[in-house]
């Protein structure tokens, strides 16, 4: 065990709630904190088991969730108030009702309580995905209620500075009850030397392209089709996984303008997305226009990151939050914008086809991220001083903050 493990002072924390366990978020946060010495005893309720995009329950699903909801909270408020007192309470992913069902009970007994953002709902709803009219009640709704639970947390936390800006400025919060910590990626599903091609011969000749996701409006995947769909783009395979949203409006811009070198797949396992991404050479990120598509790092990105695979996303004040400067293997290019993002495939491409990312993957590595996340707790139990909003990583501690 490491010096500083050996030597650090014992946190109870309490993962208490309805989190999705089914993210990577939550998941990469839990092996963080065991890596940082930090044990995590739950109560929970998992209610999301088999819902991969929220957003398409409909509103039968919604209301069934809601009395799900409502069933699940008299016995999870039970369980807290007959289980032993923690050092802290950390709500993840979706925190927004767990924060406002047990933020007065731990105010009561004096615990505070760490809630894992992640996703701002409001923003997400209303401002990204325009689900929701935002002068309708539904929305107003919405962003009264994400205020009070934000108001029930001590320490809030989200994926970037620039995300946890957004959400201080929809909600007028202090920048001392914020933190960012970077989402990372699960080495035993895309390590570098899981996702390498085994041969030449499995590269092929021709260049390929990969995107996957949840078809969401900050993916920007009208601009990936657009890019095929240029002259320039002859002798390149786009490969694209994934449904959601957006998936209508894709298809009527597929049919109405067929793209020859286009294999769309609906959907693949967790477990097997590195089997395409071994094969792709150059992979794909986000490249919507939004706020929230400049002020968040997905998922992908990271995965692909530490997969040691080329590299092509939108510029963003996120995403240079995590790089230290121009990266080989790395092209950002402007949100919206196909021309550019095929000249970005092309010079990638003709670069080494496995790049070396190793430097980039260390600031959002299992024990970076767990030395954020022990900071934070270590602050809300006020072992340290209020730090502001910093990005808690590696790399802020080396100047980029």
């Amino acid at each position: 065990m490491p010096e500083s493990e050996q030597t650090a002072a014992p946190i109870d924390v309490l993962l208490w709630g309805c989190c999705d366990m089914g993210k990577p978020r939550t998941r990469i946060a839990l092996a963080a904190m065991k890596a940082a010495g930090i044990p995590v005893r739950s109560i929970r309720k998992d209610l999301w088991s088999g819902v991969e995009d929220k957003s398409r329950l409909g509103r039968t699903g919604m209301v069934l969730f809601a009395l799900r909801y409502l069933f699940a909270y008299p016995a999870l408020v039970l369980r807290f108030l007959l289980a032993p007192r923690p050092d802290a309470i950390l709500l993840a992913y979706p925190g927004l009702i767990d924060a406002l069902v047990i933020g007065p009970l731990a105010r009561r007994r004096g615990i505070p309580v760490v809630w894992d953002v992640f996703i701002c709902a409001y923003d997400t709803v209303v401002r990204d995905r325009k689900m929701l009219d935002p002068d309708r009640m539904p929305a107003r709704l919405l962003r009264f209620a994400e205020r009070l639970a934000a108001g029930n947390a001590t320490k809030l936390v989200l994926d970037t500075r620039a995300h946890a800006r957004l959400f201080a400025e929809l909600y007028d919060v202090p920048s001392d009850r914020l933190s960012a910590i970077l989402v990372g990626a699960e080495a035993d599903a895309f390590s570098a030397a899981k996702t390498a091609p085994f041969s030449c011969e499995d590269c092929g000749p021709s260049t390929r392209v990969l995107f996957y996701g949840q078809f969401i409006p900050l993916h920007g995947i009208d601009t990936i089709i657009r890019a095929a769909s240029l002259p320039e783009a002859a002798g390149i395979e786009w490969t694209i996984i994934g449904t959601g949203q957006e998936t209508r409006r894709i298809r009527q811009m597929v049919d109405s303008k067929p793209v020859a070198n286009v294999e769309w797949i609906d959907w693949c396992d967790y477990r097997d997305l590195h089997r395409h991404i071994r094969r792709a050479d150059v992979t794909l990120g986000i490249f919507g226009h939004s706020e929230k598509a400049a002020s968040v790092i997905p998922n992908k990105v990271f995965q692909l990151i530490l997969s040691g695979k080329p590299v092509v996303t939108r510029d963003s004040p996120a995403m240079r939050e995590l790089l230290a400067g121009d990266e080989a293997g790395i092209a950002l290019v402007p949100p919206g914008d196909p021309q550019a993002l095929l000249t970005a495939i092309r010079r990638l491409a003709a670069e080494p086809r496995h790049t070396d990312h190793t430097a980039i993957a260390a600031r959002f590595s299992i024990d970076a991220l767990g030395k954020d996340w022990r900071a934070v707790f270590e602050e809300v139990l006020d072992h340290g001083a209020p730090h502001g909003l910093k990005q808690r990583t590696s790399s802020s501690r080396k100047g980029i903050a």
